[in-house]
């Protein structure tokens, strides 16, 4: 069997099982990255919503008892 040839393929065995672990790591991190900014969005989104006050809603008449279209 040629030694040169061995060698080839071993080296490429290696280094597709390398890339398969640095692609796994890279989905970890991506993932990791994607939830803190999810946490990061829904955090601003709750702070823009308790600084803005709501419009109370009419107790009487015939406008605005029946729907609440704040938007």
């Amino acid at each position: 069997m040629d030694v040169a040839l061995t060698n080839s393929i071993v080296n490429t065995a290696t280094s597709l099982a390398s890339a398969k672990t640095s692609d796994a790591l890279n989905m970890v991190v991506l993932k990791k990255a994607l939830n803190i900014q999810a946490a990061s969005a829904a955090t601003m989104i709750d702070a823009m919503q308790q600084s803005m006050p709501q419009p109370s809603l009419a107790t009487s008449g015939t406008l605005g008892t029946q729907v609440n279209t704040f938007a």
